[in-house]
């Protein structure tokens, strides 16, 4: 049963090394994610399943102990997903999943064992629920970190652009978020969110799937905030 869930954002903006001079900006942001991680510790998980974009559909499921790098953003920066446990997948973490591999290390997480799960946007709500109910009939006590961004249309000088659509979907998401409301996030418009260029939709489906065995589950608002026109939303449940 799904005890405890975090959602951060996962640009690669938050690893300090990335963010380089930058790094200030998101300082407020990095410090609601370490208060998001507390709530998962605090509920002594017996897994955690970190759950995060991807590129293709997926799902993609990624061992404990599967490597990450920030490589491919000019930094020299390694990551692992919880402890090398020595099992070889012949695979990295995709960049959502690196980054919650980095908050997992810099809060030294020792608390539960790990595994990845990557979701992508064409992925269907149906299958995304399906998928977070087998989360939550893992172990009796499981824990998830939820990486995903909204909007990237918040301003002119977003990736996407502005687009007026962008504001509304993020403030629902915050609520939906905010309040553990799973129906609404689980009638989120795929087509939209695509539009806007949200890579948080899939993950946040996947959770509301893994929520809907657990009626208990209430949820906080942590943080919300559209630095350089992109959406992060930090949230708790518990």
């Amino acid at each position: 049963m799904l005890v405890a869930a975090a959602v951060c954002p996962c640009p690669p903006l938050l690893v300090p090394e990335v963010a380089a001079g930058a790094a200030p900006e998101l300082d407020a942001t990095r410090a609601a994610c370490t208060d998001a991680l507390g709530v998962l510790a605090a509920a002594r998980p017996d897994r955690l399943v970190v759950v995060g974009p991807a590129a293709a559909a997926g799902p993609e499921s990624y061992p404990e102990g599967t490597p990450g790098s920030f490589r491919g953003f000019g930094v020299g920066l390694d990551v692992r997903l919880g402890p090398d446990r020595g099992a070889p997948t012949g695979r990295e973490l995709p960049y959502g999943l690196a980054v919650g591999a980095w908050m997992l290390g810099r809060a030294g997480w020792a608390d539960a064992p790990v595994e990845g799960l990557a979701v992508g946007e064409t992925l269907a709500t149906e299958r995304c629920v399906e998928e977070g109910r087998a989360i939550a009939a893992r172990a009796d006590r499981v824990a998830m970190l939820v990486m995903g961004d909204a909007s990237a249309c918040r301003t002119l000088k977003a990736p996407g652009y502005l687009d007026e659509r962008a504001a509304p979907f993020d403030a629902e998401v915050a609520r939906a978020l905010g309040a553990a409301d799973t129906a609404a996030l689980c009638a989120l418009d795929t087509g939209l969110a695509r539009e806007l260029k949200v890579s948080g939709r899939a993950p946040w489906q996947v959770l509301a799937g893994a929520a809907a065995g657990n009626p208990d589950l209430e949820g906080a608002l942590l943080h919300e905030d559209a630095p350089y026109g992109v959406g992060y939303i930090v949230a708790a449940w518990s």
